[in-house]
């Protein structure tokens, strides 16, 4: 079957995936916070920025190859952490991190995966990357520091802009809770959709397996959604929790959520490595900008390595964003809808579309690099 043929796009893959998992899995999945205002902020501030077509300029065979803390890559793109990734397809951690070796791109685990490090040490070659939402007791962070380090883990990826749990509507009249329970109503649901039932099945219902190791420190019952065990060991961190972990992380050190210029331009004196703005997709802020309108001046703020992510959709949006001032593009949702669509062979095609579909559209402005692109730019003034 020829999948450019019949996928060849993102709403193919997110049409097909939406059939395929369970309704209360695509609203975990597919919703943000509050009306989802910011979602469309993100997508209108994409479509915004503009290239010169060019023309006469002779055969162009682009370049996506390029450099991020000291790492060579073939294309400018990654795996941004997902909570409960096994939930929107079984096995979602393993196969995401076994892509992410073949292709030589990042893949970020989520404190709050359904696999541990450990469960991906065999997997993830030398492209592991953790994602931390800071415990409150020491203890706890160094250990969960430890365990990563030794499953291979190089770069720690610690998110500063969950300083609460969001709300997410729509994500709670889906009907999830933490950890899931299958109730009538979501069984009901479970048996439209039997090939991620029988995945399921084989797999066992999922569960923050990290987080559960640590479940005796804290006691608790079935909690909503939005208000997991993940948050109850989570402490909103500062300056200080970010000089701890520098001193106790030996590898790269990136700060996620950064939508602001002066936290950039701070970052480098706190020995951060890289900075990650995003607007977490909106869900967590209804009322935050998009993170495309707040890159520029944290380009001019810092000369660290900038990280991007929300709202992309295609290879033109990774574009649109190393034109802007970001180093690299992150994404998490786009790899979900993947799996759900096509299960272990949708990382692959996803890939492969974005690899098409940047090297189509620098062909038609005229760029042989990613250092191209901004001057490329359609003056926004």
């Amino acid at each position: 079957m020829d999948l450019h043929a019949r996928y060849p796009a993102l709403s193919d893959l997110k049409s097909r995936a939406r059939r395929r998992i369970p309704h209360f899995v695509w609203e975990y999945l597919d919703s943000a916070t509050g009306a989802e205002t910011s979602t469309i902020r993100n997508r209108a501030a994409l479509d915004a920025v503009l290239f010169r077509p060019a023309a006469l300029r002779g055969e162009i065979t682009p370049d996506l190859s390029t450099t991020l803390m000291g790492r060579s890559y073939a294309a400018p793109f990654g795996i941004a952490p997902l909570g409960m990734s096994g939930l929107i397809w079984p096995e979602a951690e393993k196969l995401l991190a076994r892509h992410a070796a073949r292709a030589g791109i990042p893949y970020t685990l989520s404190t709050v995966a359904t696999r541990t490090p450990e469960d991906l040490a065999p997997e993830i070659g030398d492209q592991g990357w953790f994602q931390m939402y800071p415990p409150r007791a020491p203890e706890m962070r160094d250990d969960m520091l430890r365990r990563a380090r030794e499953a291979g883990f190089h770069t720690l990826v610690l998110t500063v802009d969950v300083p609460a749990a969001s709300r997410r509507e729509r994500q709670t009249r889906g009907g999830l809770v933490q950890p899931p329970r299958l109730t009538p109503r979501l069984l009901a649901q479970v048996a439209l959709c039997p090939a991620w039932a029988l995945g399921i099945q084989a797999t066992g219902m999922p569960r923050m397996r990290l987080m559960d190791s640590y479940a005796d420190q804290t006691k608790t019952g079935p909690l909503p959604s939005t208000a997991h065990v993940g948050y109850l060991l989570r402490a909103a961190p500062d300056w200080e929790y970010v000089a701890a972990l520098r001193d106790r992380w030996q590898g790269k050190l990136v700060i996620k959520g950064v939508m602001e210029a002066d936290v950039a331009e701070r970052a480098k004196g706190a020995g951060v490595d890289a900075v990650w703005v995003s607007n977490h997709a909106g869900r967590q802020f209804d009322g935050a900008p998009a993170s495309l309108e707040v890159l520029p001046a944290i380009r001019a703020a810092t000369p660290l390595p900038i990280l991007f992510d929300s709202g992309i959709t295609g290879g033109l949006d990774v574009m649109r964003a190393l034109a802007l001032g970001a180093d690299f593009v992150m994404m998490g949702r786009p790899w979900h809808y993947a799996l759900g669509a096509l299960g272990q062979a949708g990382p692959a095609h996803w890939h492969d579309i974005l690899v098409k579909d940047m090297t189509s559209n620098m062909a038609q402005i005229g760029a042989h690099a990613l250092s191209d692109l901004a001057g490329r730019l359609v003056d926004r003034a």
